[in-house]
């Protein structure tokens, strides 16, 4: 069975075939769909007539979020090692 799968994906009325990853699909789908969100709600707010100009600034939108979330540590690394020790110890304790 192939480790690849080929669909396609609306983006701002057009369609885009691609091959993908099988356990990429769920995530494209949805940062497909987020896209086609950002655009509508722009085509809605603003007097924009060019697709472009919505996808330019979809694309700073999204930017903008990446770069305030690179460097962020989602998980904190110190206080799960802190809890792990701990529940070590109580296990070790548990079966002393």
């Amino acid at each position: 069975m192939s480790d690849y799968l080929k669909i396609k994906v609306s983006i701002a009325d057009r369609v885009y075939p691609l091959t993908i990853k099988r356990e990429e699909e769920e995530q494209i789908r949805s940062a497909a769909k987020t896209i086609d969100g950002i655009l509508k709600k722009y085509g809605e707010g603003y007097a924009v007539r060019d697709k472009q100009d919505l996808l330019a600034m979809c694309a700073l939108q999204l930017a903008s979020r990446l770069e305030k979330n690179t460097g962020l540590e989602l998980v904190d690394g110190d206080k799960i090692s802190q809890r792990l020790s701990a529940m070590e110890k109580v296990l070790a304790n548990a079966i002393k």
